[in-house]
């Protein structure tokens, strides 16, 4: 674990196998690994993690939003988003993984982007196959730490696990599958720092802005700016509690010349300064 500012960062480390880029657990193991400050502290880390609540109620933050947690909630923080763990009495099987770690495989590409939503319900009619899933790979895990085995077989199973929750209902937070978002998306991931202009958007990927806010408008009910601005407004929260950057050094750093134009950016989205919003 490395600190810095106020966020720990935690890369992968598997404390039953090392080297191995798969671990599966229960909450309750990794609440007794962790110190209480710890448990309660902001974190992001270097890879993926997947919580099937089983029981109980409990809220999760990711990214500054508050996700309740009921039976049945299934939740995805992919690397580099803020978390701070679930509270509350919940129980739920974790798998924790690295980004190399599961087959290449197109139907689970989606879920497993930088864009794809935190908080997903498991219907009644899958909750079954869902389970017995992640109990299987957890049976194998298990087997694997003990025998040493190669990883052939947990490989295939992470990733069955994967395509059948990439088959679950989205939230509301992401809109369907349309290849054109997603190029924007993509886009937005590498430019937001650079650039806030939509039009930029619309001629680097080959759309006029008038189709890309069309494209915008029908996956998430926003116009492109108005993804544009969100994405720079979640980054500069990041980086408010990630380090400890001065509010000037930050907007520098997301693309603006003066410090007053990102605290008017940033109060505009927000709600409160940047000053309040380390606080």
């Amino acid at each position: 674990m490395v600190k810095s500012g106020q966020v720990a960062q935690f890369g992968f480390s598997n404390p039953d196998r090392d080297q191995l880029g798969l671990e599966v657990l229960d909450l309750a193991v990794l609440r007794r690994r962790l110190t209480d400050a710890t448990l309660t502290k902001v974190h992001r880390t270097d890879f993926h993690q997947l919580f099937l609540v089983t029981a109980g109620h409990a809220t999760t933050m990711v990214d500054f939003v508050d996700h309740p947690c009921s039976p049945c909630t299934l939740l995805h923080v992919s690397p580099g988003r803020v978390l701070r763990l679930p509270d509350g009495d919940a129980q739920a099987f974790m798998v924790l993984f690295t980004p190399a770690f599961p087959p290449p495989l197109d139907g689970t590409r989606q879920l497993l982007s930088p864009f794809s939503p935190v908080r997903r319900s498991v219907p009644q009619a899958e909750q079954a196959v869902i389970t017995r899933a992640v109990q299987d790979l957890r049976q194998e895990y298990r087997r694997n730490v003990l025998t040493n085995e190669p990883v052939d077989l947990l490989r295939q199973l992470l990733g069955a696990l994967l395509l059948r929750l990439a088959r679950l209902p989205m939230g509301a937070d992401l809109g369907p599958g349309d290849g054109r978002f997603e190029r924007f998306q993509l886009e937005l991931e590498r430019s937001f720092a650079s650039t806030r202009n939509a039009a930029e958007y619309a001629a680097r990927i080959g759309y006029s802005l008038r189709s890309l806010n069309r494209i915008c408008l029908a996956a998430t009910g926003r116009s492109a700016k108005s993804l544009i601005d969100a994405r720079v407004a979640l980054e500069a929260k990041r980086l408010l509690v990630h380090t400890d950057l001065s509010s000037a050094a930050i907007g520098h750093r997301l693309g603006f010349s003066e410090a007053t134009n990102f605290t008017k950016f940033f109060t505009r989205e927000t709600g409160m300064s940047p000053g309040a919003f380390r606080q």
